[in-house]
């Protein structure tokens, strides 16, 4: 049986773990810029519980039930219910209240906008709540020619991940097929759970799809947009972004659009 990876919050959370430093990145936005702050594709709360837990309140949207519902269940047991409020919404229709000093997309979240227009209308949409001097702050990894011919249809070893509390292990292979016409990514996601002996406890057939942008392509998107970039780097670590970066960590502020932007 295939499952959609999103309807599947456990495994997720597993083998879900993160990029090197990308929490402390966000939760350090998050206190520069006071809260509330928006999280559009927040999934589990991986990183809206950490701006929680720093006493900055949040705004987590996204549009799988079974990802927030895991969501609500961690912030409450971590007794964080209070400085959350989750939202279940497609961030290209998103209707919201108020405004926020900081819109955060983490963990490549973007990349699930399969269309271009669904990338514009997300935008159009961070810049209608992003206060006047407020941050818009995202990632995405950065496609590789050479590595998206070497994985296209081709299973990709991608680790090996502790089941917490347990002594059980999950190894997970992506099976990729691109369209590069689309610039789309079918990924069929296999986890096999093995208890402490090896042995093979079940095996979890998943997809997700992806659309993947070139730092180009994206550059002009925000500029048409109306975003200004103000920082990108390369690493969480805030080293500056080249082309030997892997990862490409944006931040961006609202253009002052002038008449010749709305004339011309």
């Amino acid at each position: 049986m295939e499952h959609y990876a999103y309807d599947l919050p456990d495994y997720y959370d597993w083998t879900s773990t993160g990029l090197d430093r990308d929490v402390t990145y966000y939760v350090d936005l998050a206190k520069a810029s006071g809260g509330p702050v928006l999280e559009l594709g927040c999934g589990t709360g991986r990183i809206s519980l950490a701006i929680a837990r720093a006493g900055i309140p949040v705004v987590g949207v996204d549009n799988s039930p079974a990802m927030l519902n895991r969501a609500r269940q961690k912030a409450e047991q971590m007794e964080l219910a209070d400085k959350i409020e989750w939202i279940e919404a497609d961030m290209t229709r998103m209707e919201l209240t108020g405004q926020f000093p900081l819109i955060i997309i983490p963990y490549r979240s973007f990349l699930h906008l399969l269309t271009v227009n669904d990338q514009v209308e997300t935008l159009k949409r961070v810049r209608r709540y992003l206060t006047d001097d407020g941050l818009f702050a995202f990632n995405i990894f950065v496609p590789k020619l050479w590595d998206l011919i070497e994985k296209d249809s081709k299973l990709s070893y991608c680790g090996a991940f502790p089941v917490p509390g347990t002594q059980e292990l999950i190894e997970v292979n992506d099976y990729t097929e691109f369209d590069h016409y689309r610039q789309t990514a079918r990924v069929i996601r296999y986890m096999d759970r093995y208890d402490k002996e090896g042995r093979q406890l079940e095996r979890v057939r998943a997809q997700f799809d992806l659309r993947y942008l070139y730092p180009t392509e994206c550059f002009h998107l925000l500029t048409l947009c109306g975003f200004q970039i103000v920082n990108s780097y390369g690493t969480f670590h805030r080293s500056a972004f080249d082309e030997f970066s892997e990862e490409l960590i944006i931040e961006a502020v609202k253009r002052q659009i002038g008449r010749e932007d709305r004339h011309g």
